[in-house]
């Protein structure tokens, strides 16, 4: 299985075992070794791992493209709308209509996921990730097969060779969509997030290649039977199934029961394999020539390293404090002074560490401010689950008890809550499209999945109140098991309200309780009927919703006939239609907001919306997996019913689903 590099020629006419006597040692040696003289195939293989990469870059360079054309019609949409020009987030010219229409046909085809009914185990990622992926295995595969007519005993020798180029030729890759600062990232605008699910795929297809590999080098001598010549006298059989059997491992380890098993343990095990992969291959691939693939990698894992312990020793010179807040429903509120950060977009997230509670872990947290708000002080809200957040609830439950007011001491003042040292590392993230530049905005999130979207909300607020923007409408739609779970952004979302009003911005907030057997209205002793029964076999957002009393023809008819003439008359009048946006339960919980009842219907409100949409409308949601595959799904549908971007008037859609991969 030696790549090294060397002299010789093609064969001109295929090496065949006529003559040789396979049991005399000698000639058996001499066989073997004109078998795996690859010293011709190298040059070639070498030149469709370039091939390879070719492609690669035609790929992040296409990405880049677009990524230009997004950030250029943002920019045209702020002059428009600052211009008061009509319709500043419609496109207004063949160049843009045509764009548009390009842009509308790719997100039909990608944004659509199928969700199996027990995901679990299984997750299938949205359709734009499998053709990706698809592709990604087609151009391997072609690369990997094309041009293979070497005749006689060197075919499968030639094959092998080509599968173990290409299959270092894969590691580059992987560490560049592995890093948090991401060349391919900043090329393409995607999050790293993101492309750390083509990450995976790249070192599953690293894992198919070498074993491509391993089978036809095998092929190539078992066939004559000197497989046990081969690896008596071979000195890259031992380093080659060494890395095969770290290949075996790393892949095993990132599947999604492992990873989610203890998270902490499989980065630190991830880091540690990785070092002993690439000190196998350095064994196993001898040549200088050979390691340029191996030392790119190193070289670009060093500088992402560097980058990103600059970047924490920037942030935590002056050693953020943390506060920790307890709230209803398992939360924990965090507010963080951090004078080092002083910008990041909205939708950020940062890797948070609090040593007391965790010496050594940083917990993915989103930003649930913007660096307007909250006097500049980064806010989390971190669920309850179990190790590092669970520890951060209990501490913050007991410190909120001890600040209590006991009977001896009930008029004298609280003492100062207490503060813990925290470490930031970030921001990243936040690279999606900017939604102040739609015509409506429609933002969807599940109980801390709000984190995502009450920033962008604020953003929109903010930014409102010093210029004029394209957004003309609105509507922030929040899931949540229960009423009181609004407490955790009431002052937010009040705040928002007020100045998006001011700026002559519709908002409609709605509220949606799915499991909530007490459902209110805010009031005192009043208990709200609120259209739906609890039905746990439901899972644990169990609100279903309850059948309508009976409203056929038939009965309409029956109470016709009780009624006057003048009154049939009035009766059958065309009565206003009654928008969905304003419908609801009022609450002092929160007055700005209405409250409903079970999960929405996602199909109603978004037709509603486009149908009074001047321009595109931007989407955003942000929570369980299938929380955010009924919306890809509905977003496909009413696109492709409504033809948007194809002549038809219609306005097109944009999603952006907020979630880690696969």
């Amino acid at each position: 299985m030696d790549m090294d590099m060397g002299g010789g020629s093609m064969p001109t006419g295929g090496l065949n075992a006529s003559g040789i006597d396979f049991s005399n040692e000698t000639q058996a040696n001499m066989f073997l070794g004109e078998i795996l003289d690859d010293s011709v195939f190298m040059v070639e293989a070498n030149m469709y791992a370039r091939d390879f990469w070719w492609g690669v870059c035609a790929l992040i360079a296409a990405f880049g493209f677009f990524n230009i054309v997004q950030k250029g019609t943002e920019i045209s949409r702020i002059r428009a709308a600052a211009a008061n020009r009509p319709r500043p987030a419609s496109p207004s010219n063949i160049v843009s209509k045509t764009i548009a229409c390009v842009t509308a046909i790719f997100r039909e085809a990608s944004y659509a996921q199928y969700t199996p009914q027990n995901g679990r185990f299984l997750k299938v990622p949205p359709i734009g990730t499998i053709i990706l992926v698809v592709g990604y295995l087609s151009w391997v595969l072609l690369l990997e097969f094309m041009n293979t007519d070497i005749p006689g005993a060197q075919y499968h020798t030639s094959m092998g060779v080509r599968a173990g180029w290409l299959a270092v030729a894969q590691v580059p890759l992987l560490i560049l969509l592995a890093g948090k600062n991401n060349l391919i990232g900043f090329i393409s605008g995607i999050s790293y997030e993101r492309l750390n699910v083509v990450h995976r795929w790249a070192s599953r297809m690293l894992f198919f290649l070498a074993t491509l590999h391993v089978i036809l080098l095998h092929m190539a001598w078992n066939k004559y039977g000197l497989g046990d010549l081969e690896y008596s006298t071979d000195s890259c059989i031992p380093t080659g199934w060494a890395v095969y059997a770290i290949l075996i491992w790393m892949n095993l380890s990132t599947l999604a029961p492992f990873r989610n098993f203890s998270y902490e343990f499989f980065v630190v095990q991830h880091i540690i394999t990785f070092f002993g992969f690439i000190i196998a291959v350095m064994f196993h691939l001898p040549e200088t020539y050979s390691r340029v693939y191996i030392y790119i990698p190193i070289g670009l894992y060093v500088s992402d390293r560097g980058i990103r312990y600059l970047r924490c020793a920037w942030n935590n010179a002056r050693p953020p404090r943390a506060i920790m807040t307890a709230l209803d429903g398992g939360v924990t509120k965090i507010t963080v002074k951090c004078k080092a950060i002083k910008k990041w977009s909205p939708g950020a997230h940062v890797f948070l560490s609090i040593p007391r509670f965790g010496p050594g872990q940083s917990h993915p947290a989103t930003i649930a401010s913007i660096p307007s708000s909250h006097s500049g002080d980064l806010v989390f809200i971190l669920k309850s689950h179990k190790g590092f957040t669970s520890r951060l609830l209990k501490s913050a439950v007991n410190s909120t008890t001890s600040l209590l007011p006991t009977t001896e001491d009930s008029g004298s003042p609280s003492p100062e809550t207490s503060t813990h040292i925290a470490l930031i590392d970030g921001p990243y993230g936040g690279s999606h499209s900017d939604f102040a530049t739609f015509d409506t905005v429609l933002l969807i999130s599940g109980s801390t999945g709000t984190t995502f979207t009450l920033p962008i909300l604020l953003d929109i607020a903010a930014r409102a109140q010093k210029a004029r923007l394209p957004v003309k409408r609105l509507v922030f739609v929040w899931i949540v098991k229960n009423t009181s779970w609004t407490s955790w952004t009431s002052s937010e979302l009040t705040s928002a309200c007020e100045a998006l009003q001011a700026a002559g911005i519709e908002l409609s907030i709605q509220i949606h309780v799915t499991c909530d057997t007490n459902f209110t209205t805010g009031e005192e002793d009043q208990i709200k009927e609120c259209g739906c029964q609890c039905d746990k076999s439901a899972g644990p957002c169990c609100c279903v919703n309850v059948e309508e009393p009976d409203s056929s023809q038939e009965a309409i008819d029956e109470k016709d006939q009780s009624l006057g003439k003048d009154d049939l008359e009035v009766r059958l009048q065309p009565r206003p239609k009654i928008s969905s946006l304003n419908s609801g339960t009022k609450s002092r919980i929160l007055p700005c907001a209405s409250f409903h009842s079970g999960r929405p219907d996602f199909y109603s409100l978004l037709s509603e919306l486009l149908e009074e949409a001047e321009g595109e409308t931007g989407v955003a949601v942000c929570g369980p997996l299938g929380l955010n595959s009924d919306v890809r799904n509905t977003v496909v549908r009413l696109s492709d019913e409504r033809a948007v971007n194809k002549g038809t008037g219609a306005e097109g859609i944009y999603l952006h689903c907020e979630g880690f991969g696969w």
